[in-house]
């Protein structure tokens, strides 16, 4: 693993989840995620740009804690993909300098946001 240039950079995420499997589903259809399995407790996840984690936890508390902002080249296509997995808008896309974007919470409650700036 390179490291070299990642002192005080973000380098992983990771959500306590109640289902992984329940994770791995929602994330892989509405952004097409791809996962690696440690146990039935622990799943690594890749975006292509970021990895991190599902861990399983019966003390989800997914209210709070920083927001999660994922790029769509595409705002309105992935409004639709979010809604088809299973998550629930919580902004509608609103506008802001530099672009758009909308929130959304995934099964677990966990509330993320997608901008672009079209």
């Amino acid at each position: 693993m390179e490291t070299k240039g990642a002192d005080r950079k973000i380098d992983y995420i990771e959500f306590a989840v109640k289902d992984v499997e329940a994770a791995k589903a929602f994330y892989g259809s509405a952004f097409g995620w791809t996962f690696t399995d440690y146990g039935p407790d622990y799943c690594e996840f890749q975006d292509g740009r970021l990895t991190g984690g599902f861990a399983k936890s019966m003390n989800v508390t997914a209210k709070g804690g920083p927001l999660v902002i994922l790029f769509a080249e595409n705002l309105e296509n992935a409004l639709e993909r979010v809604g088809k997995a299973g998550g629930r808008i919580v902004k509608p896309i609103f506008s802001f300098p530099g672009g758009r974007r909308f929130h959304f919470a995934d099964p677990e409650g966990y509330e993320l946001a997608i901008w672009s700036d079209k």
